[in-house]
């Protein structure tokens, strides 16, 4: 082959008493052990930040439980859609990966998914990937600062020795804390400690357990199957075995969980092994026990070799998360990321257990997780990310999730990239100045952090005014062909200004005359979606007849601007007339239960545990979930131009976006400042729909691009200049850096409008000197 430089045919040796493996001594800024989503998380958002990373991973791809090895999807605050958190999404890297994932791989391919794992790290100069590499020692200098690790790679027979200032332990099983000494723990914590309610027993038992799927595909002519001679040949010894079904693959597998009676660090071979033994067994089963005649033609086709884990050891920080934290959505000055899923707790003997395989119980809305569980409270050199962070058990149970956990680690990405800075050690960004800091680069990279948005003096857009040629006001959703049975309360969720609440109209297709109840309802926290106080109530009568409108005054008037539930409660022969229109931060959504992550519409705990009682109000995922047909008098102003200076990025009490009008034909933003300004970096935040989950694998979805997300436009000075033009955008954040700075006193936002596509709305524009 030419061109390669090949080495010699032969190698020999002579005879030796022994021989020593290649070394190669590393050094860097920041060394991220554990390459599943917060390891590449953190990895990425630091190197960005100009940190040199050494990012090693004992695995050959990157993900973790994500991965093609285990296969999970990866979720966090959405949960699936099935709670109320409503544009939950997380932001910042693990957003990026979503959405890039979503648009190159819709279907849900762990291969792909792999393959962008590493199309990202590689692109990263400041990073040196080790893959296949697993750290087996941890030098330090002193008691409580790491020096080094030393990790081998089997695949080039190559022994590292790797130096940095900080370390970050991303690892799942905390192999480096561990090590170095630093405190954990193992197993729930009492009820007495903390106060937790839901603290389990040990009859429910102290650990979550792994889990291993499998995949069948359909060849299209019968095939048997004989099992190992391993597999489990009784299958009455799993109690939940009437819920096996032949049309089941990967997750919905996902209480097939083994292991949470013992050490799920030094027996997950053996954990393994009895996974394989039920796993088999249950195909075995599928396939054998003739109470499935439509898996005839299924063939086994993939089954996992590395079981994906839930909990082992959790490390302590200078704070610890516990049930109240996310229950009450307890505030932190030092909040960096945020949580969502519920507090989801598994019995310990999983899939041998005659209880149900999970017990979840939701908090209101989304909560925060402060920084200080980011770091151990006795190595201060060392970071704390995934699965490992400070928190209690009961607290584990939500923060474990894998969407979580790569939000919080791209907050200790950022915090290592300002401790290189200022020569820092992690506690010391807890001074008000420092952590302010940091919360608000991390605002920069699209982080999102609830209740957390801090002016930026060097965001130059946050000083000019903004205009755009038109705005899109809310009088009606027209509409279209479709219809919706009111056979359960569904609502529109909409964005009000303080005042007056505008009279609203709904049309329907009503059967015979009959009373209809209307019922206006609002959040008792603010930031929250669970319509837990009622505003108004009005019921009226309803004239049978096809497209009736009905117009409800509910004579409500606001103090501030907020997001409320406009519902409609159920009544038979009536079905709601549909929109075909989608807008920026707003909903419809129905009272009702998503069985992947609710038992019920109502959580309504039997027994206090700690938790509240309240509906769920859930959406339906596109192509599904169309709005109402909805008037408005007067319509709402919910989509100013101002409101792009400001953020965040994603509606939270109000829209937070731009939305221009549907008739304009070439829609413009302008940010005008009195002087002239220097600008070389324009950042731009689009709408890639925060409230859909992207699940990352195996689940699939109908789009590439989010309908709402600007596709195509210019960026234009004040004297008409284009100064950049992107087409075919699909991402949620646009960085354009110009090849020189521009003075001038106007920058204008120019999109070109898809044809038959919603408004494409702008959350948010920045603008830099550098």
């Amino acid at each position: 082959m030419a061109g390669l430089n090949l080495p010699s045919p032969m190698i020999s040796s002579h005879a030796a008493a022994s021989r020593q493996i290649k070394s190669q001594s590393l050094t860097a800024d920041l060394v991220v052990v554990g390459g599943g989503l917060a390891g590449v998380s953190g990895a990425i958002t630091a190197a960005r930040a100009g940190c040199r990373v050494v990012l090693i991973q004992d695995r050959p791809v990157l993900g973790g439980n994500a991965s093609s090895e285990v296969r999970l999807w990866a979720l966090g605050a959405t949960s699936h859609m099935g709670n109320n958190n409503r544009w939950a999404r997380e932001g910042g890297v693990i957003d990026e990966i979503s959405v890039e994932n979503t648009f190159r791989n819709p279907e849900g391919n762990p291969h792909l998914f792999d393959a962008l794992l590493l199309d990202m790290v590689v692109a990263e100069p400041n990073i040196r990937l080790l893959l296949n590499t697993a750290v087996f020692e941890t030098l330090k200098t002193d008691a409580d600062t790491i020096r080094s690790v030393r990790a081998f790679c089997s695949q080039n027979e190559t022994l590292y020795e790797v130096a940095a200032p900080l370390f970050c332990d991303a690892s799942g099983d905390g192999i480096v804390g561990f090590q170095a000494g630093a405190a954990f723990r193992m197993g729930a914590e009492a009820q007495s400690e903390f106060g937790e309610k839901f603290a389990p027993d040990a009859e429910y038992g102290e650990l979550l357990g792994h889990s291993i799927f499998f995949y069948s595909k359909d060849v299209g002519r019968p095939v048997e199957f004989v099992p190992p001679a391993f597999a489990l040949t009784d299958i009455t010894k799993i109690p939940r075995f009437g819920q096996i079904a032949a049309s089941d693959l990967g997750c919905a597998f996902w209480w097939l969980e083994f292991g949470g009676r013992l050490d799920t660090v030094h027996q997950t071979e053996e954990i393994k092994w009895e996974l394989w033994k039920v796993v088999y067994g249950v195909w075995n089963h599928i396939k054998n026990s003739g109470k499935f005649p439509e898996a005839a033609n299924l063939t086994l086709e993939w089954i996992g070799s590395v079981p994906g884990k839930r909990e082992s050891r959790r490390f302590e920080g200078d704070y610890m998360m516990i049930q109240q934290d996310v229950i009450e959505q307890r505030r932190h000055a030092d909040a960096v990321s945020y949580g969502g899923w519920a507090i989801d707790l598994h019995p310990a003997d999983g899939v041998y257990s005659t209880k149900s395989g999970c017990t979840q119980w939701h908090s209101k809305g989304v909560y925060q997780i402060p920084y200080r569980s980011l770091y151990s409270r006795n190595i201060k050199n060392l970071f704390l990310a995934g699965r490992i962070i400070s928190v209690s058990h009961v607290a584990f149970g939500t923060t474990r999730v894998m969407a979580t956990a790569a939000h919080t680690a791209q907050a200790v990405g950022m915090a290592a990239a300002l401790c290189r800075e200022s020569g820092l050690l992690p506690r010391d960004l807890l001074v008000p100045q420092r952590m302010r800091e940091l919360q608000t680069r991390l605002a920069r990279t699209g982080h999102y952090i609830p209740h957390v948005n801090h002016a930026e003096k060097a965001n130059l857009a946050e000083t000019a005014t903004a205009t755009a040629s038109s705005t899109f006001a809310l009088a009606s959703l027209s509409a279209g062909t479709l219809r919706s049975e009111l056979d359960c309360p569904r609502a529109m969720i909409v964005p009000m200004t303080a005042g007056p609440v505008p009279r609203v109209t709904i049309w329907a297709d009503v059967a015979a005359a009959t009373d209809m109840e209307f019922q206006l309802r609002a959040s008792t926290r603010e930031g929250n979606f669970t319509p837990d106080v009622t505003l108004a109530v009005k019921k009226l009568h309803v004239p049978a007849g096809q497209g009736v409108p009905v117009t409800v005054d509910f004579g409500v008037v606001l103090d501030q601007a907020r997001y409320v539930f406009i519902c409609v409660m159920p009544v038979a022969g009536v079905s709601l007339v549909l929109s075909d229109q989608r807008l920026t931060g707003i909903l419809s959504v129905r009272h009702g239960a998503n069985k992947k992550v609710a038992k019920s519409a109502v959580q309504n705990p039997t027994s206090d545990v700690g938790v509240d009682t309240f509906e769920f109000w859930i959406p339906e995922r596109r192509p599904s979930g169309q709005n109402f047909a909805l008037g408005f008098d007067p319509p709402l102003a919910a989509f100013a131009p101002a409101h792009t200076l400001t953020g965040p990025a994603r509606p939270t009490t109000r829209t937070n976006a731009w939305v221009p009008a549907l008739a304009d034909p070439a829609p413009t933003l302008t940010l005008s400042w009195p002087t002239p300004q220097t600008i070389r970096t324009v950042e731009l935040s689009f709408d890639t729909d925060f409230d859909h989950a992207m699940e990352s694998v195996q689940w699939g979805h109908p789009e590439r691009r989010m309908p709402l997300c600007a596709q195509n436009y210019r960026l234009r000075d004040a004297d008409g200049r284009v100064l950049a033009e992107v087409v075919k955008n699909h991402r949620t954040r646009n960085v354009i850096r110009l090849e020189a700075a521009v003075v001038t006193d106007r920058l204008v936002v120019e999109l070109v409008p898809e044809s038959g596509q919603p408004p494409a709305a702008v959350f948010q524009v920045r603008c830099y000197a550098d």
